[in-house]
């Protein structure tokens, strides 16, 4: 079979999509990768063929512009996404204007650099599967143009899929819903008519291990281990250790485009010092003293590092999350941006975590957390269990095995 995968100029959402991608070449599938033409270098790196479409415009350049929006996205889900943290309480005059606000300053920019050429492409490929995550919409409607199944490629909560089966749910049949209407739109460009599936796929690949993970009940969901991969990476000659370590890593997308650190870092590295731990800290450049139990480094692959470690200190950003729970290793995720929050407090309730909001972390604070991680041995073994069932679920490899009858079943 032919499949195009596409993404939004986001190395992070990328990186979640290479196992698959490869399962799919290795099983014997032509594999693309469409995508702005800066973005390019990134897929071919992962020895992926990349297919250049549209122009260049990043989400992050354009809400850069906007400091409200910026702000919005980093104190957890805003409207509409946040109705999922209490369903029952969903309002529809917010999510309909939480929509509207969505569309226009948030997957219009992201997707418009994309869609024409994207359109075309497939057009002349004729891929017989579109694989797309979920805010880059312009692959249904690429799909939609040409006549492909298509799917999504879930990278963490399924916050879109659930916040929408609340909207519809709400909306009573009300006319109002711009998210329908932006698609449509597109649809009579190409000749066809909007359906409930370009807003969630015709089927979803999940990468969220269900007993934390987040669904909605009327889609279909097909699971699938999370499997690292951040990229091109060597391991350090000093990574073996004989001493309890501590990670600290507060997330590559977060730092570059939310400004800094949301914890500081000087602060929890001067409270760790008083353990008697390693720790090893992802820090680029640091401008302060570094205590004598600390090794600072602006980058060490965290799949190595991560199952040397006997806790990792986090921001629940979902990629750094799931590649430390494959180790087992427990976790205080320090959660902020986006949709951190939510996955941090369902990952504590199951019991191989602590969580402590990140404006309201201090190195204190840190420190006894990481204390009790230590001390209470129910978190290692409630973080065994979650490593236990994230291994448990089919691999890349399975699910490539499984896309044939989906695609014959969706055509």
């Amino acid at each position: 079979m032919k499949i195009l995968f596409t993404v939004i100029a986001e190395r992070t959402i990328f990186c979640s999509m290479v196992p698959l991608a490869w399962a799919l070449r290795t099983a014997g599938h032509e594999v693309r990768v469409a995508c702005q033409p800066a973005f390019a270098d990134v897929v071919t790196q992962a020895g992926l063929t990349a297919v250049p479409v549209g122009r260049d415009a990043t989400i992050w350049r354009m809400e850069s512009l906007d400091p409200a929006l910026l702000e919005q996205a980093r104190a957890g889900l805003p409207s509409p996404w946040r109705v999922v943290e209490d369903p029952a309480n969903a309002d529809w005059e917010d999510l309909r204007e939480g929509h509207r606000v969505a569309v226009d300053e948030g997957h219009k920019l992201e997707n418009f650099p994309l869609i024409n050429g994207l359109a075309e492409f497939a057009r002349a490929w004729e891929p017989d599967l579109v694989i797309w995550e979920p805010l880059t919409y312009a692959g249904p409607i690429a799909a939609k143009a040409c006549g492909a199944v298509h799917a999504r490629l879930l990278w963490s909560l399924d916050v879109f899929g659930a916040t929408r089966e609340i909207y519809r749910r709400t909306a009573n049949g009300a006319p109002e819903d711009p998210l329908a209407d932006w698609l449509g739109g597109y649809g009579r460009k190409y000749g066809f008519e909007f359906s409930e599936d370009m807003t969630t796929a015709q089927f979803s690949i999940d990468q969220v291990p269900p007993s934390i993970g987040l669904r909605a009940g009327d889609l279909d969901y097909r699971p699938m281990q999370y499997v690292p991969y951040g990229g091109p990476a060597a391991t350090p000659d000093w990574l073996p250790t004989q001493r309890p370590r501590i990670g600290l890593t507060l997330g590559t997308t977060a730092t570059e485009h939310f400004g800094g650190y949301v914890v500081s870092v000087e602060d929890t590295l001067a409270e760790l010092s008083t353990l008697d731990v390693e720790v090893v800290a992802t820090v680029k450049d640091p401008a302060f003293p570094i205590p004598a139990n600390a090794r600072v480094v602006p980058f060490v692959p965290l799949d190595a590092l991560a199952p040397t470690c006997d806790v990792v200190i986090d921001h629940a950003g979902p990629g750094t999350f799931l590649t430390v729970a494959r180790h087992g290793v427990p976790q205080l995720t320090v959660p902020w941006d986006f949709d951190e929050p939510e996955l941090a407090r369902r990952a504590a309730a199951r019991g191989g975590s602590l969580s402590i909001r990140g404006d309201r972390a201090t190195g204190v604070r840190i420190r006894e957390g990481v204390e009790r991680l230590l001390a209470e041995a129910s978190f290692k073994t409630r973080a065994a269990d979650l490593r236990d069932e994230l291994r448990g679920l089919p691999s890349p490899n399975d699910v490539a095995e499984e896309i044939e009858a989906l695609v014959e079943k969706n055509r």
